[in-house]
């Protein structure tokens, strides 16, 4: 799914920066150089974004001066991957969220790199967890995992004030976040609570709302095969505990059609008070939707009954049609900008310079993509850079290696996601919705998708 990211799908976009003339992967310039075309920020991202990638591509060609890199306007989307692969309009080096990555391996449709991730010594770094998104079934890697969250809870400092809450002091229970939520509304008005629920969101955070609860809501069977377990009591907990907050507590607001974006924009414009979202949400919410930071607000989602807290994320991976030039000079990129800031202290003040003096986001908390020992050394070495509110998210940053975290479920993931949203939608429109069987109808739906 999608977070700053990555991550609900997005409707996509693919555009080249600059006067590109059309090319093929592994094209040379005048100079005799590669040229090795990157994705880059997707259309729309602000000029101090494109002022950092700037001073970045400046770097890596001084050190790789036989490599031209060519920034290419770029936003995943599962549905017109196949003709941007066909076409050949895709960048040799992009990134895939998780939720896509098991269907384009087992598809074909990524690179093999296996070798190039053992050489540099990733291999036994990497979170495991984060490492099976990007193993097939036969057991190759086929990308770099390069950005990882997990959900929590986000909260408006702001409202928590006007309501007499304590903003250093966020709920720690769902039963908690339910009574802030009434407060938060009582005293100022604002939907205490709001949730996603169109374009795959909704489903993305009933998912997050169900496994922090301990839900399974899908099983991979021995032979390959997917069998849809949505219909059990987490997630039937899940959307009687959004029902109550709607229809008794009238704490959710009026809007009940809202996706990644539109719940941004309302979060930051002081309209909702808590939301669940990826932790790295906080770069989006500043940069792209101007909120004020000093009420920006963050904790872990709370976990009950066994439960996880869902990540997410995506991985950098190479268009499977380059030559073996091109595959080199990809990887080559990849551990630069994308990896080596995160085992590499020179490599990773280098960023994080680059970053600040471009006013961007520096230290957003994240779900580590190597072990926890690496992670905590790299936040040391950048710390005179970050410039984030560190002190407004300790509630996560204290509590995130406390909570076991947990996969998106495999199998057809968008597209369920989009059946679970008219699920979340019924429940919050129709005060005499029947969850159960709204949910026996889902689990139906799902398997047919599965079945496919």
């Amino acid at each position: 799914m999608k977070s700053s990211r990555t991550v609900a799908a997005g409707i996509a976009a693919l555009a080249m920066v600059g006067a590109l003339a059309a090319c093929s992967s592994g094209g040379s310039d005048g100079d005799g150089k590669l040229e090795l075309r990157v994705a880059t920020f997707p259309p729309g991202a602000d000029q101090a974004a494109y002022d950092a990638f700037a001073e970045q591509e400046k770097q890596f060609e001084q050190e790789h001066p036989d490599i031209d890199i060519i920034g290419v306007e770029y936003e995943w989307t599962a549905p017109t991957f196949a003709a941007q692969l066909a076409g050949g309009s895709l960048p040799d080096v992009f990134t895939v969220p998780f939720t896509d990555s098991k269907t384009l391996l087992e598809n074909g449709q990524l690179m093999d790199l296996t070798k190039e991730i053992d050489e540099l010594g990733y291999t036994d770094k990497f979170n495991p967890i984060l490492l099976e998104e990007v193993t097939g079934s036969d057991g190759k890697v086929y990308g770099f995992p390069r950005q990882a969250y997990a959900n929590g809870l986000q909260y408006n400092r702001d409202l928590f004030e006007q309501a007499g809450l304590d903003p250093d002091q966020p709920p720690t229970t769902w039963d908690e976040v339910r009574e802030a939520a009434k407060t938060i509304s009582e005293k100022t008005g604002k939907a205490g609570y709001a949730t996603m629920t169109s374009n795959g969101t909704g489903g993305w955070q009933l998912s997050a709302q169900a496994d922090s609860r301990g839900a399974q809501l899908q099983t991979a069977n021995d032979d390959g095969t997917f069998t849809s377990t949505i219909n059990n009591p987490a997630t039937k907990a899940t959307l009687q505990y959004l029902h109550d907050l709607r229809w008794e507590d009238n704490s959710m607001g009026a809007n009940f059609d809202l996706d990644w974006g539109s719940i941004n924009q309302e979060f930051a414009a002081g309209n909702i008070g808590m939301y669940t979202s990826g932790s790295d949400v906080y770069t989006a919410l500043v940069r792209d939707y101007g909120m004020d930071s000093g009420k920006y607000g963050l904790t872990v989602i709370p976990l009950e009954d066994g439960g996880g807290v869902l990540g997410g994320g995506d991985i950098a991976v190479v268009a499977p049609t380059v030559d073996d030039d091109t595959k080199k000079a990809a990887v080559t990129w990849i551990d630069w900008y994308y990896m080596q800031k995160l085992m590499n202290q020179d490599a990773a003040v280098a960023d994080a310079k680059a970053l600040a003096a471009s006013d961007q986001a520096v230290g957003t908390p994240v779900l580590p993509v190597l072990d926890q020992e690496t992670y905590l050394e790299s936040r040391e070495w950048i710390k005179d850079y970050i410039n984030v509110p560190l002190d407004q998210m300790t509630g996560f940053t204290e509590g995130i290696f406390d909570q076991s975290p947990v996969g998106e479920f495999k199998g057809q993931t968008q597209p369920i996601y989009a059946l679970m949203d008219n699920v979340v939608q019924a429940v919050l429109t129709d005060r005499n919705a029947d969850i159960d069987a709204l949910l026996v109808q889902l689990d139906t739906d799902a398997q047919a998708l599965l079945d496919q």
